[in-house]
């Protein structure tokens, strides 16, 4: 009987942890078994999840400091029940901060560790890579350039393909959602995305929503699609649009549905993360915009060292999208942007080529190789068995 122990506290984490289960389970018996910290869709394949995915969903260096106690216990009581009921496997998806101290304890264990998504040692913090050689087995990369980063190491690295790019058709048919969202063909379509956590939406709601109504006073005929992840974010979403007297907005919340909107949307403004990358493989012209608490940014911006955080832009290696972090996020910057975009077919289109040819790369199969590089950690185990 295989044991593979998992922590998946993000969203994206969850689906990623979620669709590798789903390729491992055919190639296991059917009492193989999948138990640590994980999100609804895990938990859909049959994961037993010990504690609350959500407690690990925090972002930015002061937002993770004021849950640190809480964190840092979950994470002493996880240990102890792995080293007490010893896995075949563990399996870190992204989560580096809370993962790689366990990881680096279970190896020195004597248990298998692979960390599904690279540390994004490729963006800023190169200073993790002895610490990753000592904490992990085996890396499954979601991004081309990353396997070079750990050539001179002991550590493997394959790369496996994002699993958005399998998903996601080549061609996104937006007639064909708008007609199944009910939205004319010819209306002009904003999609707006914030945020997926509580804590980017304290800081980007009411920016969004002052950039919506600077939008709307241009072009009276817009409709804005604005999906929302949870109950939570949506009240919170409300509250800012109450706040700023912008109720009469054309504006659609949708619950989910972020491909939907981006899929039926002429273009974007995305807050940075994996919505931008959801946007390119849809391939929506967009701009890219983002904020955190002023603490965390004085911290991050002494430690990047590109000068791209979209991921677009890291895999063209160029700024092909705009980005507006911090002070420079400001509703007038955004609103013109956009507008800008709007007014530019020829810009559209470049940035458009450049999304195709992202997709066509990322497009591996993501599932199906990440299940073949762990699987002989898990023949090996049964063999010495």
């Amino acid at each position: 009987m295989a044991r593979i122990a998992m922590v998946a506290g993000e969203a994206s984490s969850d689906q990623l942890a979620a669709h590798l289960i789903a390729a491992l389970k055919p190639q296991l018996s059917s009492d193989a078994s999948f138990y640590g910290i994980g999100g609804p869709k895990m938990q859909r394949e049959g994961f037993d999840s010990r504690w609350p995915a959500e407690k690990l969903a925090v972002r930015g260096y002061f937002e993770a400091l004021r849950n640190y106690c809480e964190i840092a216990r979950m994470r002493r009581q996880l240990l102890k029940t792995l080293l007490k009921n010893r896995p075949d496997i563990f399996i870190g998806v992204d989560g580096y901060d809370f993962n790689v101290w366990l990881e680096k304890k279970l190896k020195r264990a004597g248990i298998p560790t692979v960390h599904f998504v690279s540390p994004s040692i490729w963006a800023w913090r190169k200073n993790r890579l002895k610490k990753i050689v000592d904490s992990m087995s085996h890396i499954l990369a979601l991004y081309p350039f990353e396997p070079a980063l750990y050539a001179q190491t002991s550590v493997k690295c394959t790369y496996v393909g994002h699993p958005m790019a399998d998903v996601i058709p080549l061609q996104a048919n937006r007639n064909a959602m708008r007609e199944r969202l009910d939205i004319p063909l010819n209306q002009l379509v904003i999609a707006m995305l914030p945020g997926s956590r509580q804590a980017e939406l304290r800081y980007m709601a009411e920016t969004f929503i002052a950039t919506a109504q600077l939008l709307h006073a241009q072009n009276p005929n817009v409709l804005f699609l604005v999906p929302m992840t949870s109950g939570e974010t949506r009240l919170q979403f409300e509250t800012a649009l109450w706040k700023l007297k912008a109720n009469e907005l054309p504006l659609k919340i949708m619950f989910g549905h972020s491909l939907d909107a981006l899929t039926a949307c002429d273009v974007a403004l995305v807050a940075s993360g994996t919505a931008t990358l959801e946007a390119a493989l849809v391939g929506r012209p967009m701009v890219i915009t983002y904020k955190i608490s002023p603490w965390s940014w004085r911290i991050m911006r002494h430690m990047g060292y590109q000068p791209w955080i979209g991921l677009p832009n890291i895999l063209a290696g160029r700024f092909v999208v705009p980005e507006f972090l911090q002070d420079d996020a400001t509703p007038e910057n955004l609103a013109q942007a956009v507008g800008n975009l709007l007014a530019d077919q020829k810009t559209q289109m470049a940035m458009q080529r450049v999304f195709a040819d992202i997709h066509i790369q990322l497009r591996q199969n993501t599932a199906q190789k990440a299940a073949a590089a762990i699987l002989p950690y898990l023949q090996k185990k049964s063999q010495m068995a």
